[in-house]
């Protein structure tokens, strides 16, 4: 067994993986909310096969570019599953060219390009909905909804107005 002292004992931010980065670990949410999102959506859609929702999933867009890797998506007009197996990745060029219609991003500590970089990606794919839930978030609600219009995103200011079928 090992022995420490409670008084040196790292929190889990000051954790440090292998390669000395610090840990990767996941925040509960960004495991739960696509998850529970997930769920809804196969009670709800339990009759559908033409839809797809990925968690931590990366989406290969290029074959000359890595994956961008949402915290969940969802895309519709695709199999639900591939020939009794489950994706190891989204592959745009094997899924049609089917963008998601929906990215949903949990920032739980610093953020990961949420805001830019990330953004930048989703609109070139035309992700119709970009949603980022900011737990870091004090003066302004958690919650963003964005919704492509003409090439940009928009921040909805009531989430009454979104639309998926």
């Amino acid at each position: 067994m090992f022995e420490y002292s409670d008084r040196n004992v790292p929190d889990a931010e000051e954790l440090r993986d292998t390669d000395k980065q610090a840990a990767n670990n996941l925040n509960q949410l960004q495991h739960l909310m696509p998850s529970l999102l997930e769920a809804t959506l196969a009670i709800i859609w339990a009759d559908r096969l033409d839809w797809f929702f990925g968690a931590a999933l990366g989406i290969y867009y290029r074959p000359d570019e890595t994956a961008i890797v949402p915290d969940g998506f969802l895309s519709l007009g695709v199999d639900r599953v591939l020939d009794e197996e489950l994706r190891l990745s989204y592959v745009m060029w094997e899924e049609k060219q089917i963008p998601p219609i929906l990215t949903l991003e949990v920032i739980c500590r610093e953020g990961g390009g949420e805001y830019f970089f990330k953004k930048d990606i989703y609109t070139e794919l035309e992700v119709l909905y970009y949603v980022i839930y900011n737990t870091m978030r004090r003066r302004k609600p958690p919650l963003e909804v964005y919704r492509l219009v003409d090439g940009r995103y928009q921040r909805q200011s009531s989430y009454s107005q979104l639309s998926i079928r």
